[in-house]
């Protein structure tokens, strides 16, 4: 597997991570900012592909505005997770560097939280070819991530280039606040 996840989190932790955004949607705080952003930039009825979905809380907000989604997570545990709090969204466990065409191709290709970072150090580029390989052309990649890991914006820039992808667009936020060099958040729109 080429996530770092399983090392750095706990059986706990991450049955904690799988009901997280359950629990913050429940105390009446927004849970939907990444997929209200990635539905205004893909036409109606898209191909969207939620990388690393978790427990797939932006690939059932996507849905149920009327793409067609695939969630897919290294990780059982958060895959089960989402099978019982979206039984109605097609999530599949799967390593990003294991994407293949088989899945189809998808319009759009959302990667929302912090999952470049967890892949192990050095697979970043083997998971952006794999992620080219079911991005239909002139598709788009989409990658929110903090920057307090080594792996940075440029990192991801040259990683980008590499599959043949054009930065279109940085945000500092979800929200589309500016990036700067004080953000601590990007995210990133590629052309592919």
């Amino acid at each position: 597997m080429s996530t770092r996840w399983f090392d750095e989190r706990s059986l706990e932790q991450r049955e904690d991570y799988s009901q997280r955004f359950v629990r913050i949607a429940a105390q009446g705080k927004d849970v939907d900012g990444e997929a209200r952003f990635i539905d205004a930039m893909a036409k109606r009825g898209s191909r969207i592909l939620d990388a690393g979905c978790g427990a797939g809380r932006v690939a059932a907000a996507l849905a149920r505005v009327g793409h067609d989604v695939v969630g897919v997570d290294a990780d059982p545990l958060l895959i089960e997770a989402g099978h019982e709090q979206h039984p109605d969204v097609r999530l599949e466990v799967l390593d990003l560097v294991d994407l293949t065409p088989s899945l189809g191709t998808f319009d759009v290709i959302v990667c929302a939280g912090n999952v470049m970072v967890y892949v192990d150090p050095g697979s970043e580029p083997r998971v952006l070819a794999a992620m080219a390989s079911v991005l239909a052309p002139g598709g788009r990649a989409v990658f929110g991530f903090h920057l307090d890991r080594p792996y940075s914006t440029s990192d991801l820039d040259r990683d980008a280039s590499a599959v043949g992808w054009t930065l279109e667009h940085r945000f500092g936020t979800w929200e589309l606040d500016p990036f700067t060099d004080a953000s601590d958040w990007a995210v990133s729109v590629y052309r592919g």
